[in-house]
């Protein structure tokens, strides 16, 4: 199946927040270890795994935000006819990309104020805003996959499946 330039967009998004999990989960091993083994830590541990944290928690919703995999209570969606429902996804997928984008003009305010103010991590002195920066990224890319649900949604809801599996394998 050739894959769709929208496609691969939404694959390497989440591939992205998957190396970031796999960051995070690295970090707190390797800071446990040398711990726990060694008696010794990594410098800034505790800055790189609270900034990696976030970063990984705004891809994360980058990565849930197309493919609505996310927590959902559907009580009233579930009781209602095909065309209601799709209603409700388009309605429901409208409000979250007015609140995501809302939340990527605040965090890009962040972005800048750490930028601004120099903020520094304790032990290295390491710039804090390139995190802060990735974080806003990820934000970002969750804006640009809640629009191309939107437009599936809207103009291709074949496209979308509740099993991703499924999808590909067509």
């Amino acid at each position: 199946m050739k894959r769709n330039f929208m496609d691969r967009v939404i694959d390497s998004i989440e591939w992205l927040a998957a190396i970031f999990v796999g960051l995070v989960a690295a970090d707190i091993f390797i800071s446990v270890v040398l711990r726990k083994v060694f008696n010794t830590s990594i410098p800034d541990s505790y800055d790189f795994g609270r900034l990696l944290l976030g970063i990984l928690i705004f891809w994360g919703i980058a990565a849930t935000s197309y493919r609505g995999t996310h927590i959902t209570v559907d009580l009233v969606w579930s009781s209602v006819g095909p065309r209601m429902k799709r209603a409700i996804d388009i309605f429901a997928t409208l409000v979250l990309m007015f609140v995501v984008t809302v939340q990527t003009a605040m965090l890009f305010d962040k972005v800048r104020g750490t930028w601004n103010d120099n903020v520094l991590t304790y032990d290295l002195n390491i710039p804090t805003w390139p995190f802060f920066a990735i974080a806003w990224a990820g934000d970002v890319c969750a804006v640009v996959l809640i629009g191309i649900r939107t437009w599936r949604l809207i103009f291709q809801p074949e496209l979308l499946s509740s099993k991703p599996e499924t999808q590909a394998n067509e």
